[in-house]
């Protein structure tokens, strides 16, 4: 199964094609990954475009989409989501969506318990912990310090992972690993949906906050 993944939840804008077998797992055939705080809009199309290009995939042999539903900021997070709804429908192609943060966990091996945090603006991180048979807690958005306060009730995590800023910041043990999502981060959180071959469920974003602008109406109430 040939599988175009994308994802817009964190300054980096990652696009992939990546090749799922039975026998030989999840191979990346091309990736972009390109850090733009905000110009997601201006440059996504044409990433996906070089990455079918790179791989050697015309867009009438893919499989399925699969993108980052975050959490992440509401206009970053709404180009890639909208980007691939409309690749997915235009080819008649099932679109599965994966928490973003599941993605970069998914990149992490040989840890029984591993936080990701990201960068969620205003002084706050988006996280979520998880064990070895999956999410444990979050997705959340929280300040740092209220995290660690939260941390210091539960079982430590062993690494974490996600913003290295953030990463610093709440004072924990770190891995060399992807800082934001992957193509392959990306597809093995949806690895299971996308060879079920059943119809995939409504994909939703993530915010976990309103949006800053409002109706006027909507704010008054």
């Amino acid at each position: 199964m040939l599988v175009l993944a994308i994802d817009t939840s964190t300054p980096t804008v990652t696009t992939g094609v990546a090749e799922v077998t039975p026998s030989d797992g999840i191979k990346v055939l091309a990736e972009r990954a390109v850090d733009t705080p905000r110009g997601h809009a201006e440059i996504l199309t044409t990433l996906i475009l070089d990455c079918l290009s790179d791989a050697g995939v015309a867009r009438a042999d893919l499989d399925a989409v699969v993108v980052g539903c975050g959490p992440g900021p509401f206009t970053g997070l709404r180009v890639g989501m909208a980007t691939a709804a409309a690749f997915a429908d235009a080819l008649g192609l099932p679109l599965h969506g994966v928490c973003s943060l599941d993605a970069i966990a998914a990149n992490v091996t040989g840890a029984a318990r591993v936080l990701v945090v990201t960068d969620a603006r205003r002084r706050e991180v988006y996280w979520a912990l998880y064990g070895p048979d999956g999410r444990l807690a979050g997705p959340a958005v929280d300040t740092p310090a209220d995290l660690i306060e939260w941390l210091r009730g539960e079982q430590a995590p062993d690494v974490t992972v996600g913003s290295p800023d953030h990463v610093r910041l709440i004072g924990a043990h770190h891995v060399d690993a992807a800082t934001s999502p992957t193509t392959a981060g990306l597809v093995a959180a949806a690895r299971t949906s996308v060879e079920s071959g059943t119809a995939a469920e409504p994909v939703v974003p993530l915010y976990l906050r309103r949006p800053d602008a409002v109706a006027t109406a909507d704010r008054a109430r």
